[in-house]
Order: C-alpha cells, then structure tokens, then sequence
C-alpha cells in the first residue's frame, strides 16, 4: 500500500492494504464531461471542502471493497474512531487486519499469527486519524480539477514520508467523498470503495486492541 503507503506485507497486498485504512467515504466514479483547470482560487475552496468533510466525521464504519494495483478484490468491514483509532477486518480468504490503537499501527495475518508494528506519527494514517487534520498546511496540492459535480484532488504527504500521491474524488452535488485512489511511487493504483456506511455510531473499544506473537514480529514493536 510496492511502498504505497509504507509497509511490506508481501509487497502488493500491503500496499492495498494500506490503502484501504485511508478511506472515509468512497464510491464508484462517474464523470461524464471533460476535466477543466480552475483558479487558485477554487482549487483553495475544493481542499477547503475536503478538509471539512474529513473532520466532520469523528466515527465511521461499515463495509469496503478494495481493488489492488493488479485488479485483485478483497472485502471486509471497517471501523474508524478518531482520534487515532480504526480497525480494517479483511473477509476470508485474505487473512490481514489492520488496527490502529491510537498510537501503533498494527498489520497482522491472523493465519500466521504473525505482524509488524509503526508508530501512527510516522503514517499517513494521522492525516486521516487526526482529531482535526488541515490539508492545506499539512500536505502538497499538487493538482484540483472539476467534471460536472465531482472535483479531484491530487495530495502528497509533506513530509514526505512515503513516496506517492493520493487522489480523492469529492462529489460537490452530494456533498461526500466519492474515491480515494492511492498511487505509489511506482505508478500503481488502489481504489477502495466503502458501502453501508454509518456515521457516530460508538464502536467497543475492544476493536482496537491487537496482539501479535512477539516471536514473530516483523514491525518495529510488538505487543
């Protein structure tokens, strides 16, 4: 989520995997006119707008479908508490959790008992997990263009901590994130799509709480 957001789990899934804990509100696509350039301006106001959307919402969960950067699918469900705190459950065969405990992120394969561990701090999960996260200070806006209702806005962590971008597609009609597209640094793609989604509805803290064999560990901590 390939280096796409920082992990190897094997290299592919973990960038997909990865990919999946970024999103907070995504569909299917839909543009049916031609892009255009807007002005500085309006392309300060499409952040703005994202920026808000991102911290209105303090607890989301529900279902995801991912498709990786070789058209692999996985699903499962999804719960996010912030600050700091989301839990991605893949459903079988795909035997990966992710859980962030507000302070490690932990990706396991539940098959094997095994994991490694990051600190949030150095992810780009915080941009997400935050209490209140500032796009316009906080990352690079390296491109904002509009087809019909939706605008697409292409990121960058600045700090550059993982190389690549990330794209989210805002419907303006709805008022809701449409997609959320991670690129890695070499050009690949994952989009996640989240369905049935609910909005500040309180999960049981248990969720965010994950052990790892501690012989096993990949990470740099474990518990």
């Amino acid at each position: 989520m390939t280096n796409s957001l920082l992990l190897h789990l094997p290299q592919a899934l973990r960038a997909s995997a990865l990919a999946a804990v970024l999103a907070l509100g995504l569909g299917t696509l839909t543009v049916t006119g031609p892009a255009h350039a807007i002005t500085p301006a309006e392309a300060e106001a499409a952040v703005s707008e994202l920026n808000t959307y991102i911290n209105e919402h303090a607890s989301l969960q529900g279902e995801f479908t991912q498709i990786g950067p070789t058209g692999n699918v996985s699903k499962g469900v999804f719960f996010i508490s912030k600050p700091g705190k989301m839990r991605f459950e893949y459903a079988a065969p795909n035997p990966y959790i992710i859980v962030s405990d507000g302070t490690w992120v932990t990706i396991k394969n539940r098959a094997k008992e095994r994991g490694d561990q990051y600190p949030l701090s150095q992810t780009p999960l915080r941009l997400v997990l935050s209490d209140k996260v500032n796009l316009l200070k906080e990352t690079n806006v390296l491109n904002v263009e509009k087809a019909d209702e939706m605008t697409s806005v292409t990121l960058e962590d600045r700090k550059k901590a993982v190389p690549g971008q990330l794209v989210l597609v805002f419907d303006g009609s709805r008022k809701a994130l449409q997609q959320w597209v991670v690129i890695d640094g070499k050009g690949r793609r994952t989009t996640v799509s989240l369905e049935n989604i609910e909005t500040g509805v309180a999960a049981d803290p248990k969720l965010f709480e994950i052990k790892i064999d501690r012989d096993k560990r990949k990470g740099g901590k474990s518990k």
